[in-house]
C-alpha cells in the first residue's frame, strides 16, 4: 500500500515538473521573440528640399522619430519652433532642421535673412568681363580690383581693395545652379562689414571694379601692392640733367679716370684708365 502511494507521488512530481518546466520555456521563448520597445522622441526635418531663405511652415517640414537616447546639440523637435523662421543654409529632403541653420524670427525670409548680424549686403554692376564670364554666381568668394586715376594727374593705378568677399547672390538668384552652368547677369551682390561697404561703393562710383574668381578654400589674404600705370607703360629712362651756367648750357664733366699701378719683373709702371660716365 506504502508502495502505491510512493509511485503514485512520484508520477505526480514528475508531471507538475514537467507542467512547470513547460511553461517556464515558454514565456523565456515569447520574450526573446517580442522586441524591447525603445523610448522614442520626435525631431523636424525637411519635407522637400528648400533653398536658402525659405520660410519655414507646416507645409515644408514634417516629424519623424528619432531615438530618445540619441539627442543631437540644436535639433528641434517641435514644428511650432521652427515656423516662420527662414533658412540660412540650404536643407536636402528628410535633412533635419537644426537651430543653426535658421534666422531668427525677427530676420524675414529672402535674402535679408541670409546675412550675418553686422554684415551687409551691398550690389554692384558688372558685364560678362567683370563677372568673369559669368562663374561670380552665389556662393563663390572672389577679391575686388579697382582701376582709377592717381590725384595731380600722376597716371592710374590699380589696387586691391577687398580680398575673401563672399557672393550673396547674382541677378535675384541666391541659390548655384545645380549643374554649375555660369550665369551671366548685370548685377552682383557682396557680403561686405560696413567699412568695406563705403570701399566699394567709393571705387564703384570713382573707378573701374573688376572681380577675381579664387577657389572657396583658399582664405588667405595676400594683400598685393598697387600697380602703377608707369610700371607697365613707362618709357625710356630720363636723360641725364644738362647744367646751366650764367645762362648757357655747360658740358657734362669729363668722366674720371682711374691709375693702376703695374708691376712686370722689376719694372714698374702707372698706366691710366677712364671710368665710366656717371
Amino acid at each position: 500500500m506504502n508502495r502505491n502511494r510512493l509511485i503514485i507521488g512520484l508520477v505526480v512530481a514528475v508531471a507538475v515538473a514537467f507542467i512547470l518546466a513547460t511553461f517556464v520555456y515558454r514565456v523565456f521563448k515569447q520574450a526573446s521573440i517580442t522586441p524591447v520597445a525603445k523610448a522614442n522622441q520626435h525631431i523636424v526635418v525637411a519635407s522637400v528640399s528648400l533653398q536658402l531663405g525659405t520660410r519655414l511652415d507646416s507645409n515644408n517640414v514634417k516629424l519623424v522619430d528619432w531615438p530618445a537616447g540619441l539627442p543631437v546639440a540644436g535639433m528641434m523637435t517641435r514644428i511650432e519652433d521652427v515656423a516662420n523662421r527662414a533658412l540660412i543654409t540650404p536643407v536636402a529632403q528628410n535633412e533635419p532642421i537644426m537651430e543653426a541653420k535658421l534666422a531668427s524670427q525677427q530676420s524675414g525670409a529672402g535674402l535679408s535673412a541670409t546675412i550675418p548680424e553686422g554684415m551687409r549686403a551691398l550690389s554692384v554692376s558688372v558685364n560678362e568681363v567683370v563677372g568673369v564670364a559669368g562663374f561670380v554666381i552665389p556662393g563663390t568668394m572672389v577679391d575686388v580690383l579697382v582701376t582709377g586715376n592717381i590725384p595731380a594727374g600722376s597716371g592710374t593705378v590699380t589696387r586691391t581693395i577687398l580680398e575673401n568677399v563672399r557672393v550673396l547672390a547674382a541677378g535675384q538668384k541666391i541659390e548655384q545652379d545645380r549643374d554649375g552652368k555660369p550665369q551671366t547677369v548685370p548685377v552682383i551682390t557682396l557680403l561686405v562689414n560696413p567699412e568695406d561697404a563705403a570701399k566699394l561703393t567709393m571705387a564703384a562710383n570713382q573707378g573701374k571694379l573688376q572681380l577675381a574668381l579664387r577657389n572657396t578654400v583658399d582664405t588667405k589674404l595676400v594683400s598685393p601692392a598697387p600697380v602703377l600705370q608707369a610700371t607697365l607703360f613707362g618709357g625710356a629712362a630720363p636723360a641725364q640733367p644738362v647744367k646751366h651756367v650764367g645762362g648757357s648750357k655747360a658740358p657734362p664733366p669729363p668722366p674720371p679716370t682711374y691709375v693702376i699701378e703695374v708691376i712686370t719683373g722689376n719694372k714698374r709702371e702707372n698706366k691710366s684708365f677712364p671710368g665710366s660716365q656717371p
